[in-house]
């Protein structure tokens, strides 16, 4: 179904300036050097709009003892809403970082975002990078950071 949808010249498969779009192997299909794994870190290589959807994604967050998610990427009202809900709906904590998310139409971006925090967080919570950043470089542990500012990021969106 997923190779009948949209404009036949876009289609998974297809051609496009960074090879067959969508196709592992192909240049448009690798992460971008700044965000390239260390050796031995994990790779999702989701096949879906979710990044639990056939993966191994729950169990190997379970296995390290995370539950909670700092969750980016494109497009804002499909891939990140679905991978939020996806996680929320196995029990992790997630905030969606809004100034490293993007959708084609601002609009769907603003939408996506307000559907995730709408309710009082009913999927999660929404924040700029810079907080979450902040709070992750204090002198405290991780953990102990993130914990201590997530009810802070969550009372401000």
């Amino acid at each position: 179904m997923k190779v009948e949808r949209g404009d036949p010249a876009l289609r998974i498969g297809a051609p496009g300036p960074m090879g067959r779009i969508l196709v592992r192997g192909e240049p448009g299909h690798d992460i971008i050097p700044e965000l390239y794994p260390k050796a031995g870190e994990p790779v999702i290589d989701k096949p879906g709009k979710g990044a639990f959807y056939q993966t191994d994604l729950e169990l190997m967050l379970k296995n390290l003892g995370i539950d909670s998610l700092l969750v980016c990427g494109v497009t804002t009202e499909v891939c990140v809403n679905t991978t939020v809900r996806e996680a929320n709906d196995r029990g992790f904590r997630c905030i969606v970082l809004s100034d490293c998310c993007a959708s084609y139409f601002p609009e769907f971006h603003d939408m996506g975002l307000k559907m995730i925090k709408a309710q009082g967080g009913i999927f999660g919570s929404v924040s700029a990078s810079a907080p979450v950043i902040a709070a992750l470089s204090t002198d405290q542990s991780v953990t102990k950071a993130f914990a201590k500012r997530w009810q802070g990021i969550k009372r401000a969106t």
